[in-house]
């Protein structure tokens, strides 16, 4: 079956646009960079400023995780939670969960220590920041 005229249309001209779209990039002016390329270049200075204005948000939100992790087999998303779980699977015999819910717990051991240094290195960053004037 051979496609009518206003398909064949249609078509040729998604084809054209295409090649059109496709060889705008490729003459442009290499030499002079773009404005958009320009406009994010580089950061125009630390952000410390945005830093401790967003630290106390930041602080809360670690110390919630990191109570989170800590928190006995009642809490959700708790380490000793997860440990429960992945001995109920072992106990139940079921290999595949047992093996993704250890992973998901060596991950979430793995936060802590992590967490652990963030929370110290905010409490320099606050020490910083109101010695700045900026907390």
């Amino acid at each position: 079956m051979l496609p009518n005229r206003r398909t064949a249309a249609a078509i040729g001209a998604v084809a054209l646009a295409g090649a059109l779209l496709s060889a705008g990039p490729a003459q442009a002016d290499a030499s002079k960079p773009s404005p958009a390329a320009s406009a994010k270049s580089a950061p125009k200075g630390d952000g410390a400023k945005a830093i401790c204005k967003r630290l106390p948000k930041t602080e809360a939100r670690i110390s919630a995780a990191l109570t989170r992790l800590n928190g006995d087999a009642t809490v959700p998303g708790s380490i000793a939670r997860l440990q429960q779980r992945v001995a109920e699977a072992k106990s139940a015999g079921h290999a595949e969960i047992d093996t993704y819910l250890n992973d998901r717990l060596t991950f979430r051991k793995s936060l802590l220590p992590t967490l652990t240094k963030r929370q110290e290195d905010l409490k320099a960053v606050s020490t910083w920041c109101g010695a700045q004037g900026s907390k």
